[in-house]
């Protein structure tokens, strides 16, 4: 009890972030947070080989809420790279996306499954998106059930955030086509600030993170975000 009161003062100082478990140094819990500028923009590649354990445990949480029948959009982003790949198991799905890999990725099996696969066009950017006014465009005339969106930066005050601009009015197209917005980003997302807003926290209707994110984090978010799943990565 001693422990976990010197934990709570100093979390109340703002030295460190308590996490379930424990407690994790700020700067250790999300160094890009501090550290990376707001246009920095890491390549699909680079952002693949992060916090693996992480974006399975959300994409197996995530797609627990589609159901066959129902229209599934799917933005870029390597968490909803791993969610696209849990998709090529639900049976008679629509996917609209404006992610190359995921596109490709349901395209194996969505014969076989009874899907349907539609990828919006547009320029293409580091991350493996297709932006830009062709992808506007082409979500301006569509109406999916629900999205699963990745994003670059959670922030209490800045909402959801990306480092390309080009990216954030795509990304709010999607937005505006869904009937329901899932946000699907691990912890080390929190704190972190892009250039552009994509949309404010209060336009988002689920969030699936992962058990790493700090209490005064989660708080925060369920204060604004209806409905927050959080997904146990494997140890």
């Amino acid at each position: 009890m001693t422990v976990r009161r010197d934990i709570d003062a100093l979390a109340r100082r703002g030295l460190l972030e308590r996490v379930h478990g424990g407690a994790v140094s700020r700067d250790h819990l999300n160094p890009r947070a501090t550290a990376a500028p707001s246009t920095e923009e890491p390549g699909f590649a680079a952002k693949s080989r992060l916090m693996l354990g992480a974006k399975a445990a959300i994409a197996s949480e995530a797609v627990k809420l589609v159901r066959p029948g129902m229209s599934i959009a799917v933005s870029a982003g390597t968490t909803t790279m791993a969610l696209a790949r849990d998709l090529c198991a639900v049976h008679g799905i629509t996917i609209v996306t404006n992610s190359i890999p995921a596109a490709q990725a349901l395209a194996d099996t969505a014969e076989a499954m009874g899907q349907r696969v539609v990828l919006t066009g547009g320029t293409r950017t580091p991350s493996e998106a297709l932006v830009g006014p062709i992808a506007v465009g082409a979500l301006r005339t569509l109406h999916v059930d629900l999205l699963f969106l990745g994003v670059h930066g959670i922030d209490e005050h800045a909402g959801l955030t990306t480092p390309n601009l080009v990216e954030a009015e795509t990304n709010r197209a999607l937005i505006d086509s869904a009937r329901t917005v899932c946000v699907t980003a691990d912890h080390t997302k929190w704190g972190v600030v892009g250039l552009g807003t994509i949309v404010a926290l209060d336009r988002v209707d689920i969030l699936v993170t992962d058990s790493g994110l700090p209490e005064r984090g989660l708080k925060t978010l369920r204060e604004h975000i209806e409905r927050v799943l959080i997904a146990d990565p494997p140890t």
